[in-house]
C-alpha cells in the first residue's frame, strides 16, 4: 500500500506539474491551451505510449485516494496525524484524489474525463441553484474555498509539509522548502481565486460567474500585474508537482 501511495503521489504531481506548464504556456501568449485536469490529460496523451501513461496516472491517483481514505479512517503515521483536524484534511484530500482518478481513468478508457473544468464547475453549480438553500449552499462552499486557499498558503509558509516528510538529505532540505513553501503559496492563491468567484456565483445567484482551474488561472492575467502573476503562480503550480515527487522519494513511513 505504501509503494502504491508513492506511486499515486508521483501520478499527482504529474498533474499539478502538466497543468503549471500549461499555463505557463498561457502566460506566453498561448491561448489555445487549456491549464486543468483534463488539459493535463491530453498533453500526457499526445506524448509516447500516453494511453498507458494516462491509465497509469488514474490507477496512481485511484491507489493515493485509497491511502488517504485509510488516514480518514484510521489516522495518519505523521505527527497528530490521529487528530480529528488531521482526518477532516485526509478525507477532503481522498474526495478530491478520488473525483480526479474517475476523469483520468474515464479519459483512458476514452469515455470522457478530460473536458474543461470551466464548464464542469458552472453545470454542477447550476445543479446545486436548483437544490433548496442552494445558493447558500453553494456561497458556503466558495468562502470554504477561499478558507482553504488561505490556510493553504499560510500552512505553506509554516513548512507544515515537513509532517508527511521522513529524513530528507541535508543537500536536499532547501531545494525541497523552495517547492513546498513557493508550490502550496501558488496553490493556495488559485483556491482563493476559484473560492471567490464560486461567492460571486452565488451572491448574483447566477452559475455562469463560476469559474474552474483553467479561468481562474487566466483571470490572473488580466490583474494589474498582468501575465507575469500568472506566470509566477503557473511556476509555483510546477514546484508543487515536483514536491509531490519529493513526498513520493521520501514520504514518511
Amino acid at each position: 500500500m505504501t509503494a502504491a501511495a508513492r506511486g499515486g503521489l508521483v501520478a499527482y504531481g504529474v498533474i499539478y506539474l502538466l497543468v503549471g506548464l500549461i499555463a505557463l504556456r498561457i502566460a506566453l501568449g498561448d491561448p489555445e491551451s487549456q491549464a486543468d485536469s483534463g488539459g493535463a490529460l491530453r498533453a500526457l496523451a499526445q506524448q509516447p505510449f500516453g494511453n498507458f501513461l494516462v491509465w497509469a496516472v488514474g490507477v496512481g491517483l485511484a491507489a493515493l485516494a485509497l491511502w488517504r481514505l485509510s488516514e480518514a479512517v484510521l489516522g495518519a503515521a505523521r505527527p497528530g496525524g490521529h487528530k480529528t483536524e488531521e482526518r477532516l484534511r485526509s478525507t477532503g484530500r481522498f474526495l478530491v484524489l478520488a473525483v480526479l482518478s474517475a476523469s483520468a481513468l474515464a479519459f483512458a478508457a476514452g469515455s470522457g474525463g478530460g473536458g474543461s473544468s470551466d464548464r464542469r464547475s458552472e453545470d454542477l453549480t447550476a445543479r446545486v441553484f436548483e437544490l433548496p438553500a442552494g445558493r447558500w449552499l453553494v456561497g458556503a462552499v466558495g468562502l470554504a474555498t477561499v478558507v482553504l486557499g488561505v490556510w493553504s498558503g499560510v500552512r505553506a509558509l509554516r513548512r507544515e509539509y515537513r509532517k508527511e516528510l521522513g529524513p530528507v538529505p541535508a543537500r536536499m532540505r532547501r531545494p525541497v522548502d523552495v517547492l513546498g513553501v513557493a508550490g502550496g503559496i501558488a496553490r493556495g492563491i488559485v483556491f482563493a481565486v476559484a473560492g471567490g468567484f464560486v461567492v460571486v456565483a452565488a451572491v448574483r445567484y447566477d452559475a455562469d460567474e463560476v469559474k474552474g482551474l483553467d479561468d481562474s488561472l487566466r483571470t490572473l492575467a488580466g490583474t494589474p500585474a498582468g501575465p507575469w502573476l500568472l506566470a509566477a503562480v503557473a511556476v509555483g503550480l510546477a514546484l508543487y508537482g515536483l514536491l509531490m515527487f519529493a513526498l513520493a522519494r521520501w514520504h514518511r513511513g
